[in-house]
């Protein structure tokens, strides 16, 4: 085991920029706003048409 008085702690921190792609802040921010988005039209045009988006869709006859 190290002597904790040898041991150094670095002057700066490196600055990094955050991935634009995978798990990052950005993207997750991103997909729960496209979530959100589509979850309200979704609402809108079950709303207008007064069928559900299955029905909508085709996938089940009214």
């Amino acid at each position: 085991m190290a002597d904790p008085k040898s041991v150094t702690t670095p002057t700066s921190v490196p600055k990094l920029d955050e991935p634009k792609a995978g798990f990052s802040t950005y993207s997750e921010r991103l997909n729960g706003r496209a979530a959100m988005m589509g979850f309200v039209i979704a609402l809108a045009i079950e709303y207008a048409t007064g069928q559900g988006a299955l029905t909508w869709l085709g996938l089940i006859s009214p």
